[in-house]
């Protein structure tokens, strides 16, 4: 009996080291030497560039951020709760369409578009309900035409150059055949801000 315990106790604290750190730190480190910017969180500095260790990050450009001015492109609505854009509670409000509190939340994001100074029918889907994640980076490029013409008249720029730079941030297919083409909210806004 304390001959199996002992054997026991050997696996685990193998397996243990192997599983708990070894591989970690060998994955981190294949990570960090094949992928040093999304390794660290892929940050990016004001300019929409990789964030140097040292440097004040804006962003990371893998999770969404909250803009609500009217100055600035809004990204995908977050489910998580009571700060958007939480990373520490990220998750979908599981709500199906026909639930009376999932109707009034988008009911309320389009009333706010609306009071933000993008009225109109048409409203992309993705600028009303929230994703899977809560945590989304990206909208369609629908989604940030629709917005184009709040962002120009709040900035006093012309919506061709509001348009320029949301194309020069719209990322086409994975591969030519994976996803949707998007537009990363955060670049853009970096990118407006310059522009100023």
């Amino acid at each position: 009996m304390l001959r199996e315990l002992f054997t026991a106790a050997k696996t685990l604290a193998l397996l243990t080291l192997l599983t708990g750190a070894g591989y970690p730190l060998l994955v981190t480190g294949l990570a960090r030497a094949l992928f040093p910017h999304a390794a660290e969180g892929s940050l990016v500095d004001s300019a929409g560039l990789p964030a140097a260790p040292d440097a004040a990050a804006r962003g990371s450009a893998l999770v969404g951020q909250s803009f609500t001015d009217a100055g600035h492109f809004r990204g995908r609505p977050s489910a998580t709760a009571p700060t958007p854009c939480n990373a520490a509670a990220s998750g979908g409000s599981n709500l199906g369409p026909t639930n009376p509190a999932f109707v009034d939340a988008v009911r309320g994001r389009v009333d706010g578009l609306a009071a933000a100074g993008s009225p109109g029918p048409g409203i992309p889907v993705d600028l009303v309900t929230a994703s899977a994640s809560g945590l989304d980076p990206h909208i369609s490029p629908a989604a940030a035409e629709f917005q184009v013409p709040r962002v120009a008249r709040a900035r006093g720029m012309d919506e061709a150059a509001v348009r320029a730079i949301v194309r020069r941030h719209t990322l086409g297919r994975q591969f030519g055949l994976l996803g949707e083409p998007r537009v990363n909210v955060l670049l853009v806004n970096l990118d407006l801000d310059r522009a100023r």
